[in-house]
């Protein structure tokens, strides 16, 4: 059956996904266009409904081999009017689905190192840094309670599928948390301006790294509790670097330091 009313029930709660408080409420949030469902089955995210336009432009590029995975989905056809009333691109591939968030039990503490974001809320910042921690091998994140949202569909379209790897550690407490993982024998080491200490001279062994906030940095409540201040030597004028190249460099510092081994 094929879906033209903006009115359908099953439209409506699509469109509430759009808002923080309907994803928060509903646990779920959507992803967008033909790499993001691929990667979705592939990582085997448990996915809710598949919504597929009907005769949009682009509805060709979809391809045969993946309406047949999609198939296997509980799907929803819609027209073009429809489909552009709950997508959030400007040029959509006629093509979106509504995901279950990965509900995190805690965090793993047998991995070297994890990443925590205090008050970071850029959404392409947040979303690369997810990039930058997959392509570690890496697969958590501490999101403290003023961090920008991970399931913005901007946040989600910029992680390219790794939001499907890594697991979301929302905290409303950061503070509570990180001496939750100090007293699992990890270091607390903040990104810093104001030390001597540079980020080549660090173990990267048990460490939680903190990212602060893209205007004021890691938090003095965060800096008072860290064990470790660490900065990015800098020739130039510019004092500092976007959080999420900052926080790209010191978890390719770690890639160098554990290969090395």
């Amino acid at each position: 059956m094929l879906i033209t009313s903006k009115d359908n029930e099953s439209v409506k709660h699509i469109r509430k996904l759009k808002e923080k408080k309907y994803r928060d409420e509903y646990n779920e949030y959507i992803i967008e266009g033909i790499k993001l469902i691929k990667e979705a089955i592939m990582e085997k995210a448990n996915i809710k409904t598949i919504v597929v336009c009907d005769n949009c432009n682009k509805q060709e590029e979809i391809g045969q081999t993946l309406l047949y995975d999609i198939a296997k989905y509980n799907c929803i056809y819609v027209d073009e009017k429809v489909f552009f009333s709950i997508s959030d691109v400007q040029n959509p591939q006629g093509i979106l689905a509504v995901v279950e968030k990965n509900n995190v039990l805690g965090i793993d503490y047998k991995q070297d190192i994890i990443i925590a974001l205090d008050d970071v809320q850029d959404p392409g910042n947040i979303g690369t840094i997810l990039r930058s921690i997959d392509s570690a091998g890496l697969s958590q994140v501490i999101l403290s309670k003023r961090s920008g949202d991970v399931y913005n569909p901007k946040v989600v379209r910029s992680t390219m599928g790794a939001i499907f790897r890594v697991n979301i550690i929302e905290t409303d407490d950061l503070i509570k948390t990180l001496k939750e993982v100090k007293r699992h024998k990890f270091e607390i080491a903040s990104t810093c301006l104001d030390t001597d200490k540079l980020i080549y001279d660090v173990d990267y062994t048990k460490k939680v790294i903190v990212v602060g906030n893209e205007a004021n940095g890691v938090s003095k409540e965060v800096q008072t509790l860290s064990d470790i201040k660490m900065k990015i030597p800098m020739l130039g004028k510019t004092e500092s670097l976007n959080a999420a190249v900052a926080t790209s460099i010191v978890i390719y510092e770690y890639i160098r330091k554990k290969i090395q081994k």
